[in-house]
């Protein structure tokens, strides 16, 4: 059932997608499906959304007709670590989305360097994309903002906008980080260790903020924040030698990592060359819920994202922007769900 029609139509020309879209009683990614991909959308619909459009008189913007003219179909996407398969699995979901309207998508690694990441964003300038994807490093909001401005739409992956002056699509992780710890507290477990970094990452400050509030009101639980260089195995490898130089009684009975390639890199070297047991001496748990997490020597659990989501939505937000400059930034949030394997549980135990 569509909204009542009493707003005033604009002038000719002047209408936005968002107008056409309250007419119309759908949503903006509906509209622009329609002008896009109207094979996935139900005829009905599609027929409302054009009788929008001839009663408001909407004529698609420059980007718009660029698009169609075969200009500006690059999207560019910059990732903290290429190396990470989150990114990977983002990237998958984007080139899918953005497969679907001819469009393609060039991934750069910054590497979690910002010298890398400020060369990034100046070559697809140049290059004149039709928008960019990007999980930045710190506080990039006056240069994205400037993008913006100069009409290339930007989104925000993986991160939120803190001004909400930018798109941005990501997981919450202050509930992630909460999960993980409620988890292992439930099982009686009260020295918890974040390990993951560094701690300047929204991310990582949000996770072992959740990790915290969880914690707070359970007597004799804690919280120990152990910042790491990187989020790869060999950052997880060397938290965990540092953590077995400590005497037994002074170590975390459960460990919470910042993502899955941290908890398997310490994972190995907490049971090799420590001899723990997992997680009877140590409960771990992950982050990301990659496909090796599942397929760790002792099953991982961990907070899922929706990775592949995550790039789609990106993509439709980006696209929704290109046809219409004049929408307001949106963010989108998605629940983390925790997944629980033998690494906290133990083998057998889930029921």
């Amino acid at each position: 059932m569509s909204r009542s029609r009493t707003a005033s139509a604009p002038a000719s020309g002047t209408a936005s997608i968002r107008d056409v879209a309250e007419l119309a009683g759908v949503s903006v990614g509906t509209v622009s499906n329609v002008l896009n991909r109207p094979d996935i959308v139900r005829p009905a619909t599609v027929e409302r959304v054009h009788t929008a459009i001839k009663e408001l008189g909407f004529v698609r913007n420059d980007a718009a007709r660029q698009l169609r003219a075969g200009r500006s179909t690059t999207i560019g996407l910059v990732v903290l670590d290429v190396r990470n398969p989150f990114f990977t699995d983002v990237a998958r979901g984007a080139e899918d989305e953005a497969a679907h309207d001819g469009l393609s998508v060039v991934m750069a690694n910054s590497d979690e360097s910002a010298e890398r990441e400020a060369s990034h964003l100046d070559y697809f300038e140049t290059q004149r994309v039709l928008g960019m994807l990007i999980s930045p490093i710190g506080d990039l909001g006056d240069r994205l903002e400037r993008l913006r401005a100069a009409g290339t739409p930007v989104v925000l992956v993986d991160r939120t906008a803190g001004n909400r002056s930018l798109s941005s699509v990501a997981v919450d992780d202050v509930e992630g980080g909460r999960l993980a710890a409620q988890h292992v507290l439930g099982l009686g477990r009260r020295r918890l260790a974040f390990v993951g970094g560094p701690h300047d990452l929204d991310q990582m400050r949000d996770r072992l903020a959740g990790a915290r509030a969880a914690a707070d009101g359970v007597k004799g639980a804690s919280v120990e924040g152990i910042a790491t260089a990187g989020l790869g195995f060999e950052d997880g490898r060397r938290a965990a030698k540092a953590l077995l130089g400590r005497p037994a009684s002074e170590r975390p009975d459960a460990l919470l990592a910042g993502n899955d390639l941290v908890a398997i890199g310490a994972l190995q070297v907490l049971m090799g060359e420590g001899g723990l047991r997992v997680p009877e001496d140590v409960a771990i748990v992950g982050y990301d819920d990659i496909d090796f997490a599942s397929a760790a020597v002792v099953p991982l659990s961990s907070v899922r994202q929706p990775r592949e989501l995550i790039g789609e939505t990106a993509v439709q937000i980006l696209r929704e922007e290109a046809e219409d400059p004049s929408l307001e930034p949106r963010q989108v949030v998605f629940k983390p769900e925790l997944v629980v394997r033998d690494s906290t549980v133990g083998r057998g135990a889930q029921g």
